[in-house]
């Protein structure tokens, strides 16, 4: 950003400073309060207890955030109701985006689905739909995330791996074989700028040559620079600057042609599963949304045709209360974000609406059915936090993809809290806690701080240019693996309460057979019988779109519908951007 500009955190005290607050605890309250609760400490509490008031709790991803052993309206004596919390459905919208929250529209169902073929993975769809699945999440395997097509020597051994394999078109059609794409919402989860540019048009054509109009789609995909250039794993890496330029081409087509479609989730689940706090994960999501924001509007559009179609994307862990907070904390100042820092008008562009997935990182392989504890009490936070959208790590993730009868209790995960449990009757159950307020405060003060120092830096690409954050991580995520093996953080059956009995094996995912060879055999003889001359003609135009900056997502519609794979279309990418190694950690 430019040193001159204000930082976000600054305007957003700018506005805030000559705001009158009204509190909700008059003084006198509080007065007596603080006599009551002085006199308290020191007639009943522990000496011990008074000397280590203050403990951080020591969990998987968590933020270290330091907690009192009591909270009191002196936790947060300036608490203002209509300011700091105020109605559901208005702003800030700290108690959730809708009035009515769940009573009106339920938490969407939408667990992850994708392994081996497209056929295998169209089967395992049509299951979780008779089962109840309300959104379909699909997952691509390694080659698909990093673009290279099934037959490439990179792809060997990982085809149809922890996710389904892509090549082109026709592999989306036997996905989406029978499935009602009008009538499904469907998140892609493409990971990329530039597999968003590869993958979201093939799907867009499938669409097309099944006479379904691009307006009627509806669903999402990731499109982040975040999972393209900090938490990518593979060989080849695309400049910060050209892969940002892709996301927000991404964001301008599909905007204009798939009106109904989230055209980008910004991504906090994969970088703190890959290692770092529950406050840095919602910091760089944010300050990668505000610097898309301020692209789109010197590239001419209106901040609310934009803004109403971002998402976000969370990973709730196991510090329950934090989880909670820390969703109620990004949806307010979201919120403050878009009204004062942007001028937004639209109420709809100032909501922070967002997809979890229950934490990975957090299952071990130590008995497995632990881990259907731990991520129903991560699911348990997420909706008491207000999501819009869920999935439900499987017990058995620790080992593979999930087994059928795992994915479906996941399922039932969601499905025994929304139907069983009675919480999604009340909209914010635990808002007003002494605890919860105190706690989303302080982790909305923290997320803001962590953007400020982005912007300061000169702003989110710069920040990955740097090294920056991928030091960050890598120290973060260090820290917390040296503390896991000594005990300081306590992890039920790997270094707490171990036993020594033999617990009952489960049953694990076993892959299909021959998907690589099923896979080749097919590229083989797409490219036998398509148009080369029109393959290449695309390939051109989508070659000199890149060189002359301008938006590639016609070009790349193109390519797929002549049957360009994947592969080459990455191939186009990296003769025209060139690629980037990213920072040396140490």
């Amino acid at each position: 950003m430019n040193k001159k500009e204000k930082t976000t955190k600054e305007i957003l005290h700018e506005k805030s400073s000559g705001r009158k607050r009204v509190p909700l605890y008059n003084s006198e309250a509080l007065t007596r309060i603080q006599r009551q609760f002085e006199q308290w400490m020191h007639s009943t509490v522990r000496e011990k207890d008074r000397e280590n008031w203050m403990k951080t709790p020591r969990t998987v991803l968590g933020s270290d955030i330091p907690r009192a052993m009591l909270y009191t309206p002196l936790s947060n004596p300036d608490f203002d109701y209509q300011e700091d919390l105020g109605n559901s459905g208005q702003k800030p919208f700290a108690r959730g985006i809708h009035a009515n929250m769940y009573r009106g529209r339920e938490f969407t169902m939408r667990q992850l689905t994708g392994f081996g073929s497209p056929e295998d993975t169209n089967e395992r769809i049509r299951f979780m739909l008779d089962h109840g699945a309300t959104g379909l999440n699909i997952l691509f395997d390694i080659p698909t995330i990093q673009m290279y097509d099934s037959d490439d020597p990179l792809s060997q051994g990982q085809v149809g791996m922890s996710g389904v394999c892509v090549d082109s078109v026709e592999d989306m059609g036997l996905i989406f074989k029978d499935i009602p794409l009008d009538e499904v919402t469907i998140s892609i989860v493409t990971h990329y700028p530039s597999n968003t540019a590869i993958l979201f048009p093939m799907f867009l054509v499938l669409a097309e040559e099944r006479g379904i109009p691009w307006d009627k789609l509806r669903g999402s995909v990731q499109n982040d620079v975040t999972l393209e250039e900090l938490i990518r794993s593979g060989p080849e890496y695309m400049p910060p600057k050209d892969c940002f330029r892709i996301q927000c081409d991404n964001i301008e087509f599909i905007r204009k042609n798939v009106p109904q479609w989230n055209f980008i989730t910004l991504n906090g689940y994969n970088l703190r599963e890959f290692g770092t706090s529950g406050v840095t994960e919602m910091a760089v999501a944010v300050a990668n949304g505000i610097e898309t924001i301020d692209e789109m509007v010197s590239r001419g559009h209106d901040v609310d045709t934009i803004a109403d179609r971002l998402a976000f994307f969370w990973s709730p862990a196991s510090d329950f209360f934090e989880e909670i907070a820390r969703l109620r904390a990004v949806r307010r100042l979201w919120y403050k974000i878009m009204k004062h820092r942007f001028n937004a008008k639209n109420p709809r562009s100032m909501w922070m609406r967002c997809h979890v997935q229950t934490s990975g990182v957090s299952l071990i392989q130590q008995e497995p059915l632990n881990n259907i504890i731990r991520s129903a009490y991560h699911a348990l936070a997420a909706v008491f936090g207000g999501v819009q959208s869920l999935h439900v790590d499987s017990y058995d993730e620790a080992y593979s993809v999930p087994t059928e009868e795992a994915a479906l209790l996941s399922l039932r995960t969601q499905q025994i809290i929304q139907e069983e449990t009675g919480i999604t009757d009340v909209v914010d159950p635990l808002g007003g806690s002494f605890f919860v307020e105190a706690l989303t405060d302080d982790i909305e003060k923290r997320i803001l701080d962590e953007v400020d120092e982005i912007e300061r830096g000169g702003g989110y690409v710069a920040a990955i240019e740097s090294g920056k954050l991928h030091k960050k991580i890598a120290t973060y995520f260090s820290n917390q693996q040296r503390d896991i093996e000594d005990g300081e953080i306590k992890v039920v059956a790997y270094n707490a309460y171990k036993s020594d009995a033999e617990t009952p094996a489960i049953n694990v995912f076993r892959y299909p057979e021959g998907v690589e060879k099923r896979q080749r055999e097919k590229l083989e003889r797409l490219r036998m019988n398509r148009n080369n001359e029109k393959v290449n003609k695309a390939l051109a135009g989508l070659k000199e779109a890149c060189t002359k900056r301008r938006n590639i997502l016609p070009y790349s519609v193109e390519c797929a519908r002549a049957r360009c794979t994947e592969g080459e279309l990455f191939k186009v990418f990296k003769e025209a951007y060139g690629l980037w190694k990213p920072p040396a950690l140490w």
